[in-house]
């Protein structure tokens, strides 16, 4: 059973469809510190798509008009997902803070683990230099 993720954050998001004509959709949209989940119709009963913060690269092109602020999620395999959200929502804002916050968390612990490593050869190496 999946433990439920601590949310930063919840709201309505439109993310532009895929479809030929492109129409905007509204979403129910579920940040946590891991990932940002998208409900489609508003509704958490049906299944939603997550984006892993794992597979996100980054928060780019935004763009603010009067109504909207238009940005697009570029996830690692180049695809890129266009949302927009009202000019005041700043939810472009609060999704590139979590994600900053996971890939600086990363960071840390590919850095320690990298240096545990160096420690343990470094300590392999010394007693090996010392067997007779």
């Amino acid at each position: 059973m999946k433990m439920q993720a601590e949310v930063i954050r919840e709201g309505e998001l439109e993310k532009r469809s895929d479809s030929l004509f492109q129409l905007w959709k509204k979403k129910l949209v579920v940040l946590t510190k891991d990932s940002l989940s998208l409900f489609p119709d508003g509704h958490k009963r049906a299944k939603g798509k997550e984006l892993g913060f794992g597979s996100i690269l980054k928060v780019d092109c935004v763009e603010r008009t009067g109504k909207y602020i238009y940005f697009t999620i570029v996830t690692k395999d180049r695809k890129e997902i266009d949302f927009r959200c009202p000019d005041q929502s700043c939810w472009n804002a609060s999704i590139t803070m979590a994600l900053i916050d996971f890939q600086n968390k990363r960071a840390i612990q590919d850095f320690k683990s990298r240096q545990e490593m160096e420690q343990e050869a470094g300590a392999q190496e010394r007693r090996l230099a010392r067997a007779p």
